[in-house]
């Protein structure tokens, strides 16, 4: 029996390709291994979307490359979107590479894998679009709570993103398979399904030419077993009335919107090929706030876009102050090579990028400990997900928060407790960005 390691990088939805992939692994008779050392194969399955994503994609191929020559690896495999997005680059510039593949490949990966250990150079490049959607999945989160994605690539073309080159157009998933999928992580023990895609809102629009999320998530509701339901990646452009309606209404659909903005000022927005402005989007979060009371907003910006004024930052900023943001990350314009912005002319240094999204920052600090100390005194429902033994508390999430995103509820609790179990915490305090607590015995 061959043993397989696997390290995969960057978002849920790539972890997602990477729990099909060890399925089809397992099923092919493989023997999955956490630590790379003595393993047959290990497969890198790589992000490439901006700078930095790229640079740990790199140094973890070349970290792999170390111990293939040391005798501990036999052999590296490269999927993913570093693979898709640089082939030829990666295949000159990396030779201890032993096959790398695209992630239209994916399908076939057990046979890959078997080829490629047997003595086989596997270069496979099919069209992406090839990428399967459907199968069985080996989690890698915890048991209590799984990524749901609903659809692969984007429509939208950003002018600072190359996701629709390396991913393709975007294209939603059918519904049955959906639900079926959803069925299986109920029965496996999941409580807690957090839907992803690269543009949420838009699901079902290619394929039943009609906004479907919220009839999907209606859906999902049914299911026995689920009891949280959370919502990533939301485009705005799409966060239609009957969605804020439903997220209203249903109970396990959790009050939490994420909602990447990227910028508040019209010309910027304009130039990065987004929608709106600072006032309709003032207008659609005043209507999620008011529709949708205690709702978490959580966005995404950046900071440094090439012809980002001093004023169109103001802009942001101000806009920033004025929202309060519930949850809030900022980062600095990554030029990405094949992309429109990074021909613009008017960049920005590289410096005052930084700065900007570090005044960004301390700016939400403010608004996010403004917004913790609120929570003293309330109680939330949380989902347990340890114990820490120095501190005898336990430790999980109310649905403000998003796993491997968010912050952290620490709470004692005289009944003992496993992960996955809900319970009531009375918030007592707060300590930097986690609340502290008190289960309510029953």
């Amino acid at each position: 029996m061959y043993k397989i390691g696997m390290i995969s990088l960057g978002c849920p939805k790539n972890q997602v390709d990477a729990e099909l992939m060890l399925a089809k692994l397992e099923q092919a008779g493989f023997e999955i291994v956490n630590d790379a050392f003595g393993a047959d194969a290990v497969i890198i399955n790589t992000c490439g979307f901006i700078e930095d994503a790229k640079r740990e994609a790199i140094e973890n191929i070349l970290e792999m490359a170390q111990l293939k020559e040391d005798g501990e690896v036999k052999k590296v495999i490269v999927t993913g979107c570093l693979a898709q997005r640089y082939q030829q680059e990666v295949i000159e510039e990396i030779p201890e590479i032993d096959s790398i593949i695209g992630i239209g490949a994916n399908e076939n990966i057990a046979q890959i894998c078997k080829d490629t250990i047997e003595g086989k150079s596997i270069i496979d490049f099919p069209p992406k679009e090839e990428l399967p959607l459907n199968g069985q999945r080996l989690l890698t989160t915890p048991q209590h709570w799984a990524y749901l994605k609903i659809a692969e690539g984007c429509s939208n073309c950003c002018t600072y993103c190359a996701i629709p080159k390396i991913r393709g157009r975007f294209r939603s998933r059918a519904m049955e398979d959906i639900i079926e999928e959803a069925n299986a992580l109920a029965q496996s023990g999941v409580k807690e399904i957090v839907v992803v895609a690269q543009d949420t809102t838009r699901y079902g629009l290619d394929i039943y030419d009609k906004l479907m999320l919220p009839t999907l998530l209606d859906k999902l509701c049914e299911i026995d077993g689920i009891e949280w339901i959370r919502l990533l990646y939301c485009y705005p452009d799409f966060l239609s009335d009957e969605l804020i309606d439903t997220i209203a209404k249903q109970e396990k659909v959790l009050k939490y919107i994420d909602l990447p903005l990227q910028h508040a000022d019209s010309k910027v927005l304009k130039m990065m090929n987004r929608t709106g402005s600072r006032q309709e989007l003032t207008q659609l979060i005043s209507k999620i706030r008011n529709r949708i009371p205690d709702v978490v907003i959580r966005t995404t910006f950046i900071t440094g876009f090439p012809g980002e004024t001093a004023q169109s930052f103001e802009n942001l900023a101000e806009f920033v102050k004025e929202i309060k943001f519930d949850r809030l990350g900022c980062f600095a314009y990554s030029a990405e090579e094949g992309t429109p912005a990074a021909e613009f002319e008017n960049q920005v240094d590289e410096g005052e990028k930084n700065h900007r999204g570090e005044l960004i920052m301390q700016a939400q600090y403010d608004i996010f400990m403004d917004s913790n100390e609120q929570c003293i005194g309330k109680t939330f429902k949380v989902i347990t997900e340890g114990y820490d033994a120095y501190s005898d508390s336990y430790h999980g999430r109310s649905y403000r928060d998003a796993p491997d995103i968010d912050s952290r509820v620490f709470f004692t609790c005289q009944n003992a407790l496993q992960n996955g179990d809900f319970v009531d915490v009375q918030i007592l305090g707060v300590k930097e960005y986690d609340l502290l607590g008190k289960a309510i015995e029953k």
